[in-house]
């Protein structure tokens, strides 16, 4: 069958680096420890059959084995998944960052196309895209029942020509129509300024191949205008992961010592089992050190670390590590949790199979799946409270998620889950006519709290904790599919 690469994953369905290389063949032989149900074989080899010769259409060879191979993978948990070649093609484009598009993330919901998140100071951002929006129509063509990768194409094409999305949102009467630009799409990974004097923030968006480059480069500019920085703001809010040497990199940028653990992996197989610490072995395996001359103030500045029910994988890999060595104080909110091991198993050129291998666990032996990452502070996203707390999806809400060591599946009660609708309802009201939020902007509450506790003033804490007073989340929204900023990621378009 060939050579078949073993590609550790973090994040949204991206790639981490290479492990190993082994014959896929052999390796499939040496991990089976019972023998193949031959029976159910027999059966699935009978299905195939009776669907070749009485279906009502013909229907291709390739069709019904690349759909049996994902309903399989699919079925073991929400982040293991069937890569084919437009998958597995928009995966490598996520990793290098850089595409032609409008610049969204979307997913399916109804039979619409969902806007996810507009990225960040692209044309759909700047044309207002909000989350939460349905893409109707594509140049007038009706996305109902279209499939998601149908959508997609009609969306991509050649950069400077124009896309016309009919956009529909919530407490709205009526959908609008909206011309959109494509243009090749190149992710700045990495934002950096002064809040003010003595005060920096530096926001990582989405851990990618060139994330530590930008890192080190914002981290020096700001350095050479500002040598005396009294506080610094990590922003991971709703960074959903990425590459994990970019984890690496980011948390050895900040700890003193390189021979500090980052963080650990625990597998079913010995070859699933790890230790990655912040050496550059483990963050840059080829060209030059890309943390090299980064100024030593990095390693001792106080430090707070913004996280949201956004900020997933990579993110919480970096939040997790900077707060067990108490290098940080951890503000906002409780994180996605999602803290497992993607492993790609490559099986042609351009297919694979991303399958989960391992859960991800921070310096002091903490679970990460399931669970998260706890602040150290409460904060809620505005002066008001936090209206999303209760639309927020987390792994623990998905079906077939893994479960963290220990945790036992929760069915909430009707009366939870009539609770639940009803706040989300109550939330979407609160939220229609209220701006996205511009991180790092002067109305940027939890990053103003953040301010106050660097000056030793009073931060305003949440009231409660919202993950403990909401009611339990339905495990499926109605009418919606829900996810969490992945099965296979968020298409970006």
């Amino acid at each position: 069958m060939g050579k078949a690469k073993n590609l550790g994953l973090v994040g949204l369905g991206m790639v981490a680096g290479v492990a190993a290389s082994f014959q896929f063949s052999a390796y499939a032989q040496k991990d089976i420890q019972s023998p193949l149900p031959l029976d159910e074989l027999r059966q699935l080899a009978d299905v195939y059959g009776l669907i070749k010769t009485d279906y009502v259409e013909p229907v291709e060879d390739k069709k019904l084995l690349s759909e049996a191979i994902g309903g399989m993978v699919a079925s073991l948990d929400p982040h293991s998944v069937y890569l084919d070649q437009k998958a597995f093609r928009e995966m490598k484009e996520s990793v290098q960052g850089k595409f032609v598009g409008i610049g969204v993330e979307v997913a399916s919901e109804d039979g619409y196309v969902k806007i996810v998140a507009p990225i960040e100071d692209t044309p759909a951002h700047k044309a207002g895209i909000k989350s939460g929006d349905l893409i109707t129509r594509i140049d007038n063509v009706p996305v109902r029942n279209m499939s998601l990768d149908e959508a997609i194409k009609r969306m991509r094409g050649k950069a400077g020509s124009k896309v016309t999305l009919t956009i529909a949102r919530r407490g709205e009467d009526k959908p609008w129509v909206l011309p959109v630009l494509r243009q090749e799409i190149v992710l700045q990974s990495v934002k950096a300024k002064m809040i003010e004097p003595g005060y920096a923030w530096l926001r990582v968006s989405q851990f990618q191949e060139n994330t530590l480059d930008e890192l080190a480069k914002k981290a020096k500019a700001l350095y050479a205008d500002n040598p005396d920085i009294k506080g610094l703001v990590l922003d991971l809010r709703n960074d959903p992961g990425g590459l994990l040497p970019g984890a690496i990199g980011v948390s050895a940028a900040f700890l003193q010592q390189p021979e500090q653990l980052i963080v650990s992996t625990k597998g079913q197989l010995a070859d699933s089992n790890h230790q990655f610490y912040g050496r550059r072995e483990f963050y840059a395996q080829r060209g030059a050190d890309p943390l090299a001359g980064l100024p030593t103030a990095l390693k001792t500045v106080p430090m707070v670390v913004l996280v949201n029910g956004g900020s997933a994988s990579a993110s919480e890999i970096v939040a997790g590590a900077l707060q067990d060595y108490k290098r940080a104080i951890i503000m906002g909110s409780q994180t996605f949790g999602k803290g497992s091991v993607q492993t790609l198993r490559q099986l042609s050129p351009d297919t694979a199979v991303k399958l989960t291998t391992a859960r991800y666990y921070t310096p002091k032996g903490r679970p990460i799946q399931a669970t998260g990452i706890a602040p150290d502070l409460r904060v809620d996203e505005t002066a008001d409270g936090d209206a999303l707390a209760v639309l927020r999806v987390r792994e623990a809400d998905l079906q077939r998620h893994l479960a963290s060591e220990g945790e036992k599946e929760k069915t909430p009660a009707a009366k939870d889950q009539k609770e639940a609708m009803e706040a989300q309802q109550r939330a979407i009201a609160q939220l229609k006519d209220r701006k996205p939020l511009d991180y790092g902007s002067k109305d940027d509450f939890q990053l103003a709290q953040a301010i106050n506790h660097f000056k030793g003033q009073p931060v305003q804490l949440a009231k409660a904790d919202p993950d403990a007073a909401k009611p339990a989340a339905p495990k499926v929204l109605p009418g919606a599919e829900v996810k969490p900023p992945e099965l296979k990621a968020p298409a970006k378009k």
